[in-house]
């Protein structure tokens, strides 16, 4: 609820500060005196995109200052609190425009942008009139506004999930279509390559087992005569021979040696052992170094294969088997790619079915609550004056989307047998905001802490119909907050609160102000706007029967 606005050099207001109440406030004034401006200054601290010069001649900046009470559970909570701005029950905005048209904004004394102050007034201020082309007047709005009339909000949800899985459903089949066709464009090279791989059948270390063993085949023949000579010198007819004499000429001249030769002789028989080991070892070498040419040839073609593949694939040689089983796995997913796109078309096709479902239950709720919609406007444009006039909520198929698939515009037809069409088009100016009235009095539930504004939504209309209008706007205002700029009397006669906007000339200097009035000057001002400038007695009994109601 808005509870006051404070204005300094702003067009003709050097400087005011008002404070508003619940329920009905109007605001009336010669033309010209600067209820517009009020306006104005409201939606420029609201952030709302308007006219550019709006620095008072002379000044070097303009301010605007709005306070506003929020409830619990006011939707400017959400705002504040995602923009991370300071959150009360209270909230303060203000914004100044400088000479040369610079803007800065506070939001609770914290430097705030455009787009964080519009998304705080359409949960704060809702704007009425015949330019108004934020809400009613905007086709765009329409079917949000059927909707919450209709308290769709879970079929919404509803249809909302089921276009998300349908979003996630495509792009998983299109994901794995997309694939598919890369891994059948390289299905030849794919099945050809495994084919290798399998025949060759690489393990990893099998390179250098090779390599190594090729090394020592090819130097065996050399290695082996050597060996087999270093075999024989330590033989029968060599080492061990001269061993064995040794040891045995010893032994025999032990007795006689009285135990000079014992150490000797113990000596040599570990030499005896050792050059028996080093024999068997070298026996073993020789075995070892035995070789067929045509292993050698074998092991040349299978190092040389590996080799040759590994260049090929771009891969280790001790990688060759994990990249076959990457390929495998390739094709593998080729292979059972058809029973997967199929599933993945199942799981489309029942999702689909299930936004068709939600949508067409949307649909159908949508098309009663037209019809409730249509049916309370009607009821509303009677006392009105309105009671041949036809409003009618049209429904029509457009493509598919999150919202479902129904495109929804209010049309009226202000004569019996005349067209419909759109209501900023078919409706003159005083018809237009009788319509605009009747279709917020039906849509004002649950928009509570909005203060709603309707300038001069009266315009056009007098007498009775003038009254009827009053009426709605009075009850609307009940429990809430409405602020009119009105040129009716009857209108004005029906306020809560009530002020008047002026203007005067000081110096050559035009400035506006704006008075709350107290019961007799609210008689006064009354009378003014049913007599005009000559106000007499009569035109103040009317007004003093007009406010008695």
């Amino acid at each position: 609820m808005l509870r006051g606005l404070d204005i300094s050099d702003m067009l003709i207001i050097d400087r005011l500060e008002l404070a508003f109440q619940p329920g009905l406030n109007v605001l009336t004034g010669e033309t010209g005196a600067g209820k517009s401006i009020l306006l104005d200054s409201l939606g420029f601290v609201l952030g709302w995109r308007g006219r550019a010069d709006l620095v008072r001649q002379g000044a070097a900046q303009g301010e605007v200052t709005a306070w506003f009470d929020l409830p619990d559970g006011h939707p400017a909570h959400a705002v504040l609190q995602e923009a991370g701005l300071p959150n009360s029950d209270e909230l303060i905005l203000r914004r100044i425009n400088t000479a040369d048209g610079r803007k800065t904004a506070w939001v609770n004394d914290r430097r705030c942008s455009g787009e964080v102050l519009r998304a705080l007034s359409d949960t704060l201020v809702e704007l009425h009139g015949q330019h108004d082309d934020r809400g009613l007047l905007n086709p765009r709005g329409h079917r949000d506004i059927l909707d919450e009339f209709g308290n769709l909000g879970p079929r919404k949800a509803a249809v909302r999930t089921a276009w998300a899985a349908v979003g996630k459903a495509r792009k998983a089949l299109d994901k794995a279509e997309t694939a598919m066709e890369a891994i059948r464009a390289e299905e030849e090279f794919l099945r050809h390559a495994v084919g290798e791989l399998d025949q060759l059948a690489p393990e990893p270390g099998e390179e250098a087992q090779l390599d190594t063993r090729r090394r020592l085949m090819q130097a065996a023949e050399r290695i082996r005569s050597d060996v087999v000579k270093a075999y024989e010198i330590l033989g029968y007819d060599g080492a061990e021979g001269a061993m064995n004499n040794a040891l045995r000429w010893l032994e025999g001249a032990v007795d006689k040696a009285e135990g000079t030769l014992d150490s000797a002789i113990t000596a040599l028989g570990r030499a005896m052992v050792e050059l028996d080991e080093a024999q068997s070892g070298i026996v073993a070498a020789i075995d070892g170094l035995s070789f067929n040419p045509i292993e050698l040839e074998e092991a040349e073609e299978r190092l040389f294969a590996i080799r040759a593949l590994a260049r090929k694939h771009d891969v280790a040689a001790d990688d060759l088997a994990v990249f076959a089983d990457s390929l495998r796995e390739k094709l593998s997913a080729l292979d059972a790619g058809d029973a997967d796109l199929a599933d993945l078309r199942e799981a489309l096709t029942e999702a689909e079915a299930t936004y068709d479902t939600a949508a067409a239950d949307l649909s159908q709720a949508r098309t009663k609550a037209a019809g409730k919609l249509d049916k309370a406007v009607s009821a509303e444009l009677a006392p009105l004056k309105m009671d041949r006039a036809v409003f009618e909520t049209r429904i029509t198929d457009e493509t598919a989307g999150p919202e479902g698939r129904d495109a929804v515009a209010f049309t009226v037809a202000t004569n019996p047998g005349a067209p419909a069409g759109p209501l900023n088009k078919i409706a003159s100016g005083g018809e237009l905001s009788r319509f605009l009235l009747a279709l917020k009095v039906c849509l004002a539930g649950g928009q509570a802490g909005l203060t709603m504004i309707f300038d001069e939504i009266d315009r056009g209309v007098g007498g009775a119909t003038a009254d009827a209008v009053g009426r709605r706007l009075k009850a609307l205002a009940e429990g809430g907050q409405v602020l009119v700029v009105t040129h009716s009397p009857q209108v004005a006669a029906l306020g809560a609160h009530h002020w008047q906007v002026s203007k005067s000339v000081n110096k050559g200097m035009t400035t506006s102000r704006v008075t709350p009035l107290d019961a007799p000057a609210r008689v006064d001002e009354v009378a003014r706007m049913l007599a005009g400038d000559q106000v007499t007695d009569a035109a103040r009994a009317a007004a003093e029967a007009l406010l008695d109601g």
